[in-house]
């Protein structure tokens, strides 16, 4: 009796176990990225809060977008609200920059205090795993998308899980995207 005692609780702390791993694999909360300044970013500390990641560029038509993302980040950034960058060279050649080189051009053209990740690629064959979550279905659980130009959004809810994706061209101050931000 004793050991089928033991062996029910070591099979229901596995199923347990295994539910949060499965529950864990979609959501934000599994990755780790490393930040502008080669620091580890772990997602995992923005569990509760709502989180906008934005692929980005210095030297694109949609690059003014750093002011109102800024904005928006001065506004609603705080315990419940987040915007994390990811700058990427994969549209034209348009972020051609080093990390140090892009962090400086963040901060003195635009003021950017929001956190800003390494360079990293949002398409093709060297696309780092983060997007692939943000852009597939069958690991993020909800939809498939494409990274179609810089300064794509992707809303991910208090939850971790995906949201919404909201196109380049639209500002991130969008009305769309402040109700999501001030919405419960």
């Amino acid at each position: 009796m004793r050991k089928m005692i033991v062996g029910l609780l070591l099979l229901s702390t596995f199923v347990v176990q295994a539910q949060n791993n499965n529950a864990m694999e979609n959501t934000i909360y599994q990755f780790k990225v490393t930040d502008i300044e080669g620091n580890t970013f772990d997602f995992k500390e923005l569990k509760g809060k709502k989180i906008m990641i934005v692929n980005t560029a210095s030297k694109c038509g949609l690059t003014p977008q750093y002011k109102q993302l800024q904005t928006l980040y001065d506004t609603y950034g705080s315990e419940k609200f987040v915007i994390v960058g990811f700058p990427a060279n994969n549209f034209m050649g348009q972020e051609p920059g080093t990390n140090d080189e892009i962090a400086t051009f963040c901060q003195r053209n635009y003021g950017v205090s929001f956190p800003m990740m390494s360079k990293i690629s949002v398409k093709g064959k060297d696309m780092h795993p983060l997007y692939a979550f943000l852009t597939e279905a069958r690991l993020n659980g909800v939809r498939d998308s494409k990274v179609t130009w810089n300064f794509q959004k992707y809303l991910i809810g208090t939850n971790g899980r995906l949201e919404k994706v909201i196109a380049p061209r639209t500002l991130p101050n969008d009305e769309e995207v402040v109700s999501w931000i001030t919405g419960e």
